[in-house]
C-alpha cells in the first residue's frame, strides 16, 4: 500500500517552510560604514523590509567589550534591532515603531574573528534607517 500523493508531497512542503526562516528580504538598501581601530559608523536607509536575519560588522577586535550606540526609525511598519553577545545571547534591543525615532545603547562583546553580530526582525518596515556608533 502506497502513501497518497498528498501525504508523499508533505516532506517537501515543511523543507521549504523551514528553508524561509530566518530570511530577510530589504529592498532599496544603502549603507555607508567607516571601521577604524575597534570603533566604527554605520547608517543603512532602506526603502523596505520583511524578514528575519543576522548581520555582522567587522571591527577586527576579538573578544573585546564595545559601547554600542544604535538609533532605528521607521516611516510605516516594525523593526527590531537585537544586538548578540558571542554565545548568542540577547545584550539589548530597539524596537522602531512607525513615526518614532528609537535610541539606546549598550554594551555588546565581539566574538573570537572581531565580529560585532546583530539581527533585524522587520515587519512590512518601510523607509527606515539604521545608525550604529561603535565605541572601544
Amino acid at each position: 500500500m502506497s502513501a497518497s500523493p498528498s501525504l508523499r508531497i508533505l516532506p517537501l512542503i515543511l523543507l521549504a517552510l523551514w528553508s524561509l526562516t530566518g530570511c530577510l528580504l530589504v529592498s532599496g538598501e544603502a549603507t555607508a560604514l567607516d571601521v577604524q581601530e575597534g570603533a566604527g559608523n554605520l547608517v543603512t536607509h532602506f526603502v523596505g523590509a520583511e524578514g528575519l536575519g543576522e548581520r555582522v560588522v567587522a571591527l577586527d577586535s576579538p573578544a573585546t567589550d564595545v559601547r554600542v550606540i544604535a538609533i532605528v526609525a521607521v516611516e510605516s511598519g516594525d523593526l527590531e534591532l537585537s544586538f548578540l553577545q558571542p554565545d548568542g545571547a540577547v545584550a539589548f534591543v530597539l524596537v522602531a515603531r512607525p513615526g518614532a525615532e528609537v535610541t539606546r545603547s549598550g554594551v555588546v562583546r565581539t566574538d573570537a574573528a572581531g565580529l560585532l553580530r546583530y539581527r533585524l526582525n522587520a515587519y512590512g518596515a518601510r523607509n527606515g534607517s539604521m545608525q550604529l556608533f561603535v565605541q572601544p
